[in-house]
């Protein structure tokens, strides 16, 4: 499994509570705060993050989000934009309209131009049939061995799946995911993170045992540990990391501090023996936004140009 040493972040420009993502994103929560102190809050823990990750040897492409038109969720771009190790820049189709308007064709040119690129592929026309994938929220892809872990929902829809999966060679392990209510997992990301040689997998929130036992065998087939997280720590975002290796090729796993907080002793120890964990405070961008840490960085797997 590749790690990625370089990240894009969006700065945001208008960070906010999205009512249209909220109609399934049920981590999300409406504080009621005003849109300039979301906003403010949001850059402030924005750009915690980034010096975080700097200072522990990450390399950070940050781009600034565009004011206008608003976009709320601008600062999780991984749900729109992904890379591959083969040289590919791929756009997905989003289920909020809203968020569409994330998609941005300087940021494509940015990538293009400053990597080694042989492919950009373009999903979008399946929202004209309300038909999603959204990223790597909806699949945690798994390079060297081709294979996609999805968890279905109104934002990753089977056919688009199966047919992004038959198009780029990788094979889809498909299941049903719920949280502590019974609703259906908006994205694959919030209940599994996969990195080099570990897996944090939220294995109470997979409820046909014969889809559990698929999912644990073909993990330990490509040599993955399990840590199990329970419904609970999922919703502290504990399944929302993200392995990385900075320049001096050290493992970070990067996650929350409320992901952290809510790990036992035993948990940590057991990450802790592949990555260093590397917490970060993010409480507005969590409760209001319904994503983590994971959400803010999309991987570029892309050589960079001399």
């Amino acid at each position: 499994m590749p790690l990625a040493t370089t990240i894009l972040m969006i700065r945001p420009a208008a960070f906010g509570y999205n009512e249209e993502t909220a109609a399934n994103n049920f981590f999300q929560n409406n504080s009621g705060a005003n849109r300039k102190e979301l906003q403010q809050k949001a850059i402030a823990e924005f750009d915690n993050m980034v010096q975080l990750l700097r200072n522990n040897d990450v390399d950070v492409l940050v781009v600034d989000d565009t004011a206008v038109p608003p976009k709320p969720d601008a600062i999780f771009p991984n749900n729109w934009l992904s890379t591959s190790p083969e040289g590919k820049v791929i756009i997905y189709p989003m289920y909020s309209s809203a968020r569409r308007n994330e998609k941005r064709d300087d940021i494509i040119e940015l990538l293009t131009k400053n990597f080694e690129t042989k492919d950009v592929q373009d999903w979008g026309e399946y929202e004209a049939e309300d038909r999603y994938l959204e990223g790597t929220g909806s699949m945690i892809i798994d390079h060297d061995n081709k294979l996609i872990y999805a968890c279905l929902s109104e934002r990753t829809n089977t056919v688009v799946l199966e047919k992004f999966a038959s198009a780029n060679g990788y094979q889809a392990i498909v299941f049903l995911a719920t949280d502590k209510s019974g609703n259906h997992i908006y994205h694959t990301n919030v209940m599994m993170a996969l990195g080099e040689k570990l897996c944090v997998l939220c294995e109470e929130s997979i409820e046909e045992e014969w889809e559990l036992i698929a999912v644990r065998q073909l993990l330990d087939s490509t040599g993955h540990t399990i840590v199990a997280i329970t419904r609970e720590q999922m919703h502290r975002f504990a399944g929302n990391m993200l392995e990385l290796k900075n320049k001096k090729g050290e493992h970070l796993l990067i996650l929350s501090q409320a992901a952290y907080n809510s790990l036992r002793p035993e948990q940590k120890q057991k990450i802790e023996s592949f990555a260093r964990l590397l917490p970060v405070a993010i409480p507005t961008i969590e409760q209001t936004g319904g994503g983590s840490v994971r959400c803010m960085m999309a991987e570029i797997f892309l050589e960079k140009r001399e």
